[in-house]
């Protein structure tokens, strides 16, 4: 073992401490290159991870595309007439939001992005088939939610696959709009700007709604509310410009909506029901609860064909034939996944029109209202808005 001498060592130079702080700098400095090492192997490593990393590619597409509306409908743009009144619509509809609706729309929907397909996204959701129980994922900022976007078909397919593989159903939608929640300025989309003028305010407002408030954790709730401003936004935005026919429209869809989150409710109760016909764990029980939900989907699509679908906006007045009723019905996806989805949008409507009538049809004092009343209970903002109206 080699040693060191006694002049060896009182010969040897002093060595100099750095200061605390200094050394308390490095010492920050190599637990952050640490977790930055971890985030990139987190993100490239894991499904999750690679999940956000094309989230991140997918939203800085729709950013680095982005043209200003206010050049698109100048005079000169070479852009059509009929393209035009819509992004002129747009302009008008979030200036409505902001000024009549008391919404933050920030700059959001003051640019518009072509994202080069008809389709933006694929929403998948999934469930259990023996009991009400939804998948969910956990994100930053929002918190879990009930629902996951996919960006091209093949990755939803096979993340819809994988569940239905692990005994769950699967269900997978497109969406034409999301909201980043205030964090970018949402620019206008194509694929939302192909809806008809109704349904283009209305999600104007539904997602400015999302900026203005959005409870993490409470995708219903969130959803719902945002369904309730955009409805009676829209309404109130034509009647202000004294589009009498549109106003009446949205206010149509938006009993069509109760009609369906009513229908909705119910056939959760039901399944609910025969589920707890069957108690217990097992594949013998797991398998009579999935064949009891059989039953009550079928007694579900007769209602919907023969009590529903004669009350909605677009049978009024007119008959539909019963085949044809039952046609439309047997198209509707019934399974737990779709069930719950539909209830994340269309649960306790008519709670949000209550509030309404009590704050004298004014829609921007409801929004001011609920909102402060969500935030006061944010663990369970529907009980906190139900108290509310049940008070005298």
């Amino acid at each position: 073992m080699k040693t060191t001498s006694y002049v060896e060592r009182t010969a040897a130079p002093a060595v100099r401490r750095a200061p605390r702080g200094r050394r308390a700098l490095r010492l920050l400095g190599r637990a952050g290159l640490a977790l930055l090492a971890l985030a990139v192997v987190y993100l490239a490593a894991t499904p999750d991870g690679r999940w956000l990393v094309r989230a991140g590619y997918e939203e800085g597409r729709i950013l680095a595309r982005r043209h200003p509306i206010a050049e698109l409908v100048a005079a000169g743009s070479g852009v059509d007439a009929r393209t035009r009144a819509k992004l002129q619509l747009v302009l008008a509809a979030r200036a409505f939001a902001a000024d009549s609706l008391g919404l933050d729309a920030g700059r959001s929907f003051t640019q518009y992005t072509d994202i080069g397909r008809d389709t933006l996204v694929l929403v998948l959701s999934g469930a259990r088939r023996d009991t009400l129980a939804g998948t969910t994922w956990w994100f930053p900022v929002v918190g879990r939610v009930p629902y996951k976007g996919f960006w091209d078909r093949a990755s939803g397919q096979a993340a819809a696959a994988a569940l239905r593989a692990d005994s769950l159903d699967a269900w997978l939608r497109p969406a034409g709009a999301f909201s980043t929640l205030g964090w970018f300025d949402d620019p206008l989309l194509n694929t939302t700007l192909a809806a008809d003028t109704v349904d283009l305010t209305n999600t104007v407002i539904h997602e400015l709604t999302h900026n203005t408030y959005y409870a993490p954790g409470q995708a219903a709730f969130n959803e719902s509310f945002a369904s309730f401003v955009g409805a009676r936004g829209a309404e109130r935005f034509f009647a202000g410009r004294g589009d009498t026919g549109r106003a009446a429209e949205a206010a149509r869809r938006w009993a069509d909506d109760q009609l369906l989150g009513a229908f909705w409710a119910r056939l959760t109760q039901a399944v609910d029901s025969a589920y707890a016909a069957h108690p217990g764990d097992g594949p013998g029980v797991r398998a009579r609860r999935v064949a009891a939900r059989a039953a009550v989907t079928q007694w579900a699509r007769g209602l919907l064909a023969d009590s529903v679908a004669p009350l909605l906006s677009g049978a009024r007045g007119r008959p539909v034939e019963p085949a044809r009723r039952r046609r439309w019905a047997d198209r509707v996806v019934l399974d737990n996944a779709a069930l719950l989805a539909r209830r994340t949008y269309a649960r306790e409507l008519p709670l949000f029109d209550q509030v309404l009538a009590r704050e004298g049809g004014d829609v921007r004092r409801a929004v001011t209202r609920i909102v402060a009343l969500a935030k006061s209970r944010k663990d369970d903002p529907y009980g906190a808005v139900r108290g509310w109206v049940g008070r005298p």
